[in-house]
């Protein structure tokens, strides 16, 4: 199952190109990034939003990937940025990010990231009553300074969500909303699955709850809807192909998934598609313009769809055979925690390429991870192979930026973390650069004066 490649991705791929040369420095397992592309998908959003006319705010949903790289795109495109820890937000500000352009969410936050918050008028998602309270007062007993900027998270009806406030909480939050301490913005919900009309859905029946904390003398011109926005990873036919095909016995052990596990590989409505849909389910986007009401999103995968891949080099080979035919187990040099799909419990579909291009037979092939466990493998399904791989080839797998890059990995075994190499082109050709991520615990950084943003909306 391959997905179309982008120029990028050809070039990175091509004989002459600059693959070679970075595994050769690297040494070991390695992700490629490419922020040009984050930046087209940015732009995606951004032009969805003024074909609808509707004034959107763009949220990067941070964990989605921690690289540098990423959040500095996000600058130089004008999309702000999700996180829910102070390392997150630290290292957003780093960045060039401004607090004015960060959402801040997450369940009970912590004191220091609710006050850093504060400090650099991000807006914060209240999460319960509980949490509203003791930013009211920590705000109060910071001293002087502007009221925290907030929007209330929503618990969806019948959800059974840990997260968000229910309809009665809400309804009896006015009391708590003291403008000396804190600025009601709006409201503000995560759903899961990819559906269009549930999105759509809650947020037009929030646009009367902003209505109402206007009439109780609140701003509230935001709504934000958070992610789910999906990425297109295969055609259609391809991801049908699987599905109907997709029995124990062509993966290694018999280790297949159920059906109702696997991520939605194929989206007729992709990212800025999606959200285009949303705003045009049931005139919601002209409810949003003639209310005056920004819509806020805050995706994750849809911004950094292709704009990365994972390279592994092949260490081992066996032969193994099930029902009759052989296929080939190949151990990298990296593990699992590096394409992170097995720890949703399901597969990750688009098929690595193997590197260098030479002529061969088909071969059916799965790959395992350098690590002692039975576990650890990051293709369990019998991948058919253009020609039989020889050990220092390598897998490149693609369009792995989002989660599948970095959300599991440690140093397990004792390995190194894989760097992060940051890829350009331009006029002289090809330019990396291999980056390492800093741990945030490791050095907690005052943040400086220049990504502290204007006070203002």
């Amino acid at each position: 199952m391959r997905a179309d490649r982008l120029e990028w991705e050809k070039r990175l791929l091509a004989d002459d190109g600059p693959l070679r040369k970075i595994a050769r420095e690297v040494k070991g397992p390695f992700h490629v990034m490419f922020p040009e592309q984050i930046i087209e998908n940015i732009r995606g959003f951004q032009n969805a939003f003024a074909g609808s006319g509707v004034d959107g705010l763009i949220y990067y949903g941070k964990k989605a990937n921690k690289s540098a790289c990423v959040t500095a795109a996000c600058a130089k495109a004008g999309a702000g940025v999700d996180v829910a820890s102070a390392g997150e937000l630290e290292s957003a500000l780093r960045t060039g990010i401004r607090g004015t352009d960060v959402m801040v969410t997450g369940p009970a936050k912590s004191d220091e990231l609710l006050l850093l918050a504060t400090d650099v008028n991000a807006t914060i998602a209240i999460d319960g009553p509980g949490e509203l309270d003791r930013l009211g007062y920590l705000v109060h007993h910071r001293g002087s300074g502007a009221p925290a900027r907030i929007v209330l998270r929503v618990l969806p009806a019948d959800s059974t969500s840990r997260f968000g406030m229910t309809g009665a909480e809400l309804d009896s939050v006015w009391d708590r909303l003291d403008p000396a301490a804190v600025r009601l913005r709006g409201f503000s919900f995560h759903l899961g699955g990819y559906g269009v009309a549930p999105r759509a859905e809650l947020a037009a029946s929030l646009i009367d709850r902003c209505l109402d904390a206007r009439a109780h003398g609140h701003d509230a011109d935001l709504l934000s809807i958070g992610g789910g926005f999906s990425v297109n990873y295969l055609a259609a036919e391809q991801w049908e192909a699987f599905l109907d095909g997709a029995n124990p016995s062509w993966f290694h052990g018999g280790h297949a998934f159920s059906r109702d596990s696997y991520y939605p590989y194929h989206s007729p409505s992709p990212g800025p598609a999606m959200l285009t849909a949303i705003l045009e389910y049931d005139g919601l986007g002209d409810r949003l313009r003639a209310e005056n009401i920004r819509l806020a999103i805050e995706p994750g995968r849809a911004l950094l769809d292709r704009a990365g891949s994972t390279v592994f080099r092949v260490q081992g080979i066996k032969t193994r055979e099930a029902e009759g035919i052989p296929y080939d187990i190949l151990t990298v040099d990296g593990t699992s925690l590096s394409l992170s799909e097995q720890w949703f419990n399901t597969e990750y579909l688009p098929d690595p390429v193997i590197w260098p291009e030479r002529n061969g037979s088909t071969t059916p092939t799965c790959v395992g991870g350098a690590s002692c466990l039975e576990s650890d493998m990051l293709s369990w399904r019998r991948i058919p192979l253009p020609r039989a791989a020889v050990v220092d080839d390598l897998l490149v797998y693609p369009n792995t930026a989002g989660y599948q890059m970095d959300s599991n990995e440690s140093e397990f075994h004792e390995l190194p973390v894989p760097p992060k190499v940051v890829l350009s082109y331009s006029a002289g050709g090809p330019q990396f650069d291999c980056v390492r991520e800093p741990d945030p615990r490791d050095a907690r950084r005052g943040i400086t004066s220049p990504t502290r943003a204007p006070r203002s909306s």
